[in-house]
C-alpha cells in the first residue's frame, strides 16, 4: 500500500470559489479518489491562503477584523467544495498556530545556515496611509505611451512592463495621495546559492518535461534573491527578532501544506515526520496551475531541502481555464462562481467535462458552452446512463429486477475487464481525457450490443424470454464496470448507481467481478439532459452589469440636452498613426491618434468595417475631452465619431481636406 499526501494550491481568502479553483480541485480530487479506489492511503489537505495586504484592505472595507473576514470565507469555501464532491481530508487556514510554528522554524534554520540576507529596497510609500504600496495599489501614466490610470506593473494600453517607480504622476489607489520614495530593509532568501541543487532537482522526474524546460531557462538566466518580507501594516506573521517586519504571503502560504497536514496528523494520531523527513518512503504530490510554478518548483523545494524537509515527489501542473476561447471575465459572465454554477447544473457535469479535457501536460483548457452541453447529453445521458435505463427497465418489468445466473457473453465481459489496467495507468499519469475517451468507446460497444440483440423484440417471444434476462444482465454488468471506471470523475452519479446496483461501493478490485443471480435495487432517475439556453442563463446570472469590457454603445436617454451641454464637447481633428486588432475582442480596433500636441489611444468598435492597415494615415474626428474609460482590453482615451447601421456599414467621420491634427471641429 502506498502512503500518499496530496495538496492543491491554496485559494486566496479574499473572494469566492470560482471555476478556475474548481478546475484544480477537481483534477486533484479525481487523482485522490482513484488512489483510494486502488486501496492506497491517500490524504488530501488544503487550506485558505489568508495573509497579505489584500486581506487587510478588504477587511477594512467591510468594517470587520481580518479574522472575521477569513472565518466567513473559510466556511463559504468549504461549503462550495463539498457541493462539488471535493474530498479534502483537512481544509485548514494559513492563519494558524501550526503555520506560524513551521514558518518560524524554516526561517530560523535558513537564517542560521546563511541563506537569508537583508538589503535596502526603495519603494513607493503612501504618506497618508503610512504604508508601502504594492504595484496594484498605485496608478499613474504609463512611462512608455503616456496612457493615464495605469497600474504599477504593466500598461493595459500598450502592454509595456515597468517598475512602479517609473510611473509618471503616480497616485495611491488607497488614499488618492501622491506617493513618495522611501527605503526599507527587506529580508531575502539567497536563491542563487541553491542553483546547483535546483539543476538536479528539476530533472529528477518531479516535473513535467515542458515545465522542467521552462524552469531550466530561468535557472540559466540567473536566479535572484527572493524577497520574503513586508513592512507593517500587514496582515501576517511577524518575522522573529525583527520590528514591524512580516513574512510575505508567498513565504508562509506553501508552508500551509505542512500546517494543514500537521493539524490532520494531530487529530488522527499520525506521525507527521513519516511523510516530511528527508528519507521518507511516503509520497508528496502538489497540484498547481502553471502561473505559480516559480513559487512551487524553485523557491519551495529549495526552502524545504535546505531546512531538512523532503521535497515533493511530483508537482502536477495544469493550464489555465478559458471560456469559449477567451479569458475568464467578470463582465462577460465567464468568471463563474461555484454557487452560480450550482444554481443551474449538477456538479458531476462539470467534473465530467473537465475530466474529459484534462491531460498529463500543462496545456490550457477551454470550457466550450456547446461542447459542454453536447458532452453531457451525448456521453453521460445518451451513452452511459442509457445502458442502465434500457437494461434495468426490462429486468424490473419481467424478471423481478433479478440478474441472470451466468454471463450471456463472457468474451465481451472480458474485453471490458481487460481495460482496467490501461485505464488505471492513465489515471496515474493524470491523463483523464484518455480515460473518458476509452470509456465512451466501450459505452458505444455496449449500446451496439444491446441494439444488435434487440431485447424489445425478443421479449415478445415467450420461448426467448430467458435470453432477454441474459442480455439485460450483461448490460447492467457492463454499465457497472463503466461507471466504476469513471467513479473518481463522477462520484455523485456513481453513488446513485451504486444504490440501484445494490452491491455496495465499487472498488477497482470488485468492479471486475460480475454480479450474478443478484437482485437490483430501485432504479431512480440518474441524470437529466441540459440545453444551451440554461448555460446562457448561467453566464447572464454571473455577468456584472453594465458590461464594461467591449465597445458597448452608451445607453440612449430620452431627455434633450441643452446647448451649453453640447458646447462642452471638444471635437478635434486626429490622424490615425497606428491601428491594431485587439486580441480577444470581436469588435475592437486599437487606434493610436495624433491630436496635434500629443498622441492618445482609443479603442473603437469598428473592426467589422475597417481593416487596420486601411486606417493608417487617415484623418478623423475624436471627442478629445471624454474621460478615459478603463475596459477589459485597455484604457480608451476618447471616442472617434462614426455613423451607420452597423456591420460593414460603419463610416468614420472625416474632416475637411487639409484639416490638421489638433484643429477644433465646430
Amino acid at each position: 500500500m502506498r502512503r500518499i499526501l496530496v495538496t492543491s494550491a491554496l485559494p486566496y481568502a479574499n473572494g469566492s470559489v470560482h471555476l478556475g479553483h474548481l478546475l484544480e480541485h477537481i483534477q486533484t480530487d479525481i487523482w485522490v479518489r482513484f488512489q483510494r479506489m486502488r486501496g492506497h492511503q491517500c490524504i488530501y489537505v488544503c487550506a485558505d491562503d489568508t495573509h497579505g495586504t489584500a486581506t487587510m484592505l478588504l477587511a477594512e472595507q467591510e468594517g470587520v477584523s481580518e479574522e472575521e473576514l477569513i472565518k466567513r470565507l473559510h466556511a463559504e469555501h468549504i461549503a462550495d467544495f463539498n457541493q462539488f464532491h471535493i474530498s479534502h481530508d483537512n481544509y485548514y487556514s494559513t492563519h494558524s498556530e501550526e503555520n506560524q510554528y513551521y514558518s518560524n522554524l524554516i526561517y530560523t534554520q535558513l537564517m542560521d545556515r546563511g541563506y537569508i540576507y537583508t538589503e535596502n529596497v526603495e519603494q513607493l510609500f503612501d504618506p497618508e496611509r503610512k504604508m508601502f504600496l504594492a504595484d496594484r495599489n498605485v496608478r499613474g501614466e504609463c512611462p512608455r505611451c503616456g496612457a493615464p490610470d495605469q497600474p504599477g506593473d504593466n500598461c493595459d494600453s500598450c502592454g509595456a512592463t515597468y517598475d512602479a517607480r517609473e510611473l509618471k504622476n503616480p497616485v495611491s489607489a488607497l488614499s488618492n495621495s501622491t506617493p513618495i520614495l522611501r527605503n526599507s530593509e527587506h529580508y531575502f532568501v539567497d536563491l542563487p546559492k541553491f542553483t546547483e541543487f535546483l539543476k538536479e532537482y528539476i530533472h529528477n522526474g518531479s516535473q513535467q518535461p515542458e515545465i522542467a524546460n521552462k524552469l531550466n531557462e530561468w535557472i540559466e538566466g540567473g536566479l535572484r534573491g527572493w524577497d520574503i518580507s513586508r513592512d507593517a501594516p500587514y496582515f501576517g506573521f511577524p518575522i522573529p527578532d525583527t520590528v514591524d517586519k512580516f513574512f510575505y504571503v508567498w513565504m508562509d502560504a506553501p508552508i500551509g501544506y505542512l500546517a494543514s497536514f500537521k493539524n490532520w496528523c494531530t487529530k488522527n494520531n499520525v506521525d507527521f515526520d513519516d511523510f516530511w523527513r528527508r528519507d521518507s518512503d511516503c509520497e508528496v504530490h502538489h497540484f498547481i496551475g502553471k502561473d505559480i510554478i516559480n513559487f512551487h518548483c524553485l523557491f519551495w523545494p529549495s526552502v524545504l531541502h535546505h531546512s531538512d524537509f523532503r521535497t515533493p515527489l511530483k508537482v502536477h501542473v495544469h493550464g489555465m481555464l478559458t471560456m469559449d476561447g477567451v479569458a475568464m471575465s467578470k463582465s462577460r459572465g465567464t468568471f463563474v462562481l461555484a454557487r452560480t454554477y450550482l444554481d443551474f447544473f449538477d456538479p458531476d457535469y462539470l467534473r465530467y467535462y473537465l475530466g474529459a479535457r484534462l491531460t498529463s501536460n500543462s496545456s490550457d483548457i477551454d470550457f466550450g458552452s456547446e461542447d459542454f452541453v453536447t458532452r453531457v447529453n451525448g456521453d453521460l445521458v445518451g451513452k452511459l446512463v442509457n445502458i442502465a435505463a434500457r437494461s434495468e427497465g426490462f429486468l424490473a418489468k419481467n424478471f423481478d429486477n433479478k440478474l441472470s445466473s451466468e454471463l450471456a457473453e463472457p468474451a465481451l465481459w472480458q474485453e471490458f475487464v481487460d481495460e482496467a489496467e490501461s485505464i488505471a495507468a492513465w489515471y496515474e499519469e493524470g491523463d483523464t481525457r484518455r480515460v473518458v475517451r476509452r470509456v465512451m468507446e466501450l459505452a458505444d460497444r455496449c449500446n451496439q450490443y444491446l441494439a444488435n440483440k434487440a431485447p424489445w423484440q425478443l421479449i415478445k417471444d415467450a420461448d426467448r424470454r430467458d435470453e432477454v434476462q441474459g442480455i439485460c444482465s450483461m448490460g447492467i454488468n457492463l454499465y457497472r464496470t463503466l461507471i466504476g471506471f469513471l467513479k473518481p470523475i463522477i462520484p455523485g452519479l456513481t453513488e446513485r448507481s451504486e444504490e440501484f446496483l445494490n452491491a455496495g461501493p465499487l472498488t477497482w478490485e470488485n468492479l471486475t467481478q460480475p454480479l450474478l443471480s443478484h437482485r437490483l435495487g430501485t432504479f431512480g432517475r440518474l441524470l437529466n439532459r441540459i440545453d444551451l439556453k440554461t448555460f446562457n442563463k448561467m453566464i447572464e446570472a454571473g455577468a456584472e452589469k453594465p458590461l464594461t469590457d467591449d465597445a458597448a454603445e452608451p445607453e440612449s436617454k430620452s431627455e434633450d440636452i441643452q446647448i451649453d451641454d453640447f458646447l462642452k464637447v471638444d471635437l478635434r481633428v486626429a490622424r490615425i498613426v497606428q491601428a491594431d486588432v485587439v486580441d480577444g475582442a470581436d469588435k475592437l480596433l486599437r487606434l493610436r491618434l495624433d491630436v496635434g500636441d500629443h498622441e492618445r489611444t482609443v479603442l473603437s468598435g469598428i473592426r467589422s468595417a475597417y481593416k487596420p492597415d486601411e486606417l493608417i494615415g487617415r484623418s478623423t474626428v475624436v471627442v478629445a475631452n471624454l474621460q478615459p474609460r478603463k475596459m477589459k482590453f485597455g484604457v480608451s482615451e476618447g471616442m472617434v465619431l462614426a455613423a451607420g447601421p452597423g456591420g460593414s456599414d460603419i463610416f468614420l467621420l472625416a474632416p475637411d481636406e487639409g484639416a490638421e491634427p489638433g484643429m477644433r471641429v465646430t
